[in-house]
């Protein structure tokens, strides 16, 4: 079984306007990764995934190039220690 980890995901370019957060739940859950995903102020997307971390990875993977009309620049990835407090993955306001 694959160890469980937990991602704190900041993405930046033209990823607000563009259904990234939807399409950010969408992915997630296929892949059954639980978290959350916000448009921030500064034109950014704020993500945590938790899961086994091949899941967490393609969900990851994903993000680099988002939806058809993004365009993502830079995806800073922080690693953090797993804390399963998720039951699924939403959107955040």
């Amino acid at each position: 079984m694959a160890e469980n980890t937990r991602v704190h995901a900041f993405i930046t370019g033209r990823v607000q306007g563009v259904a990234f957060r939807w399409e950010t739940q969408r992915v997630a859950e296929q892949h059954q990764v639980r978290g959350w995903v916000r448009n921030l102020p500064d034109r950014r997307v704020e993500a945590v995934f938790e899961g086994p971390r091949p899941q967490v990875e393609a969900v990851l993977e994903w993000c680099h190039q988002g939806p058809g009309i993004a365009r993502v620049d830079a995806v800073d990835v922080q690693w953090e220690d797993f804390k399963g407090e998720f039951e699924g993955f939403s959107i955040t306001y």
